[in-house]
């Protein structure tokens, strides 16, 4: 699936419709340039899942937990991890047990230590504006871009 996404403001947009569609635990894996908007969609996602406070880039720190409601939800950038045995210590497994929504950027440096992507969002320069395409990798993403699919959610 493929959608059209004209600016910043449209990017938070699509996130937060985004987080309207994810109704289970769900992997993302958020791929693109630097500056393309993976961390404006998060930023949108998390306020489509009604979390109100400030929603921090996690390039230094890694990881960012939130709670929205009963929702658990990670933030990871892992723009700065050289190796990704780095992530043996931040108790990913423990993540992938519970019900939580877990987005990652960068999720190329900490392959083999992260959980398999549900869904592959890839963020990139068009003309005007950003492509965004979703893939989805499991039944659970299937049904998720079903969802988002059937939810008129291309028109940002």
């Amino acid at each position: 699936m493929k959608l059209a996404v004209p600016d910043e403001a449209a990017m938070v947009v699509l996130g937060g419709r985004l987080a309207l569609a994810c109704h289970d635990a769900m992997v993302f894996y958020l791929e693109g340039p630097l500056g393309a908007g993976k961390t404006t969609l998060v930023r949108g996602f998390m306020r489509g899942m009604r979390y109100d406070a400030a929603v921090k880039s996690p390039t230094y720190t890694l990881i960012e937990p939130y709670q929205a409601g009963d929702r658990h939800l990670f933030h990871l950038d892992l723009y700065r991890v050289h190796d990704p045995g780095e992530l043996e210590y931040l108790g990913l497994r423990e993540l992938q047990d519970g019900d939580a929504v877990i987005l990652v950027e960068w999720p190329e440096r900490g392959a083999g230590f992260l959980p398999p992507a549900d869904v592959v969002l890839n963020i990139d320069y068009a003309a005007q504006g950003r492509h965004v395409v979703l893939e989805a990798r499991t039944t659970a993403g299937e049904r998720f871009i079903k969802v988002v699919a059937g939810s008129d959610f291309s028109e940002g």
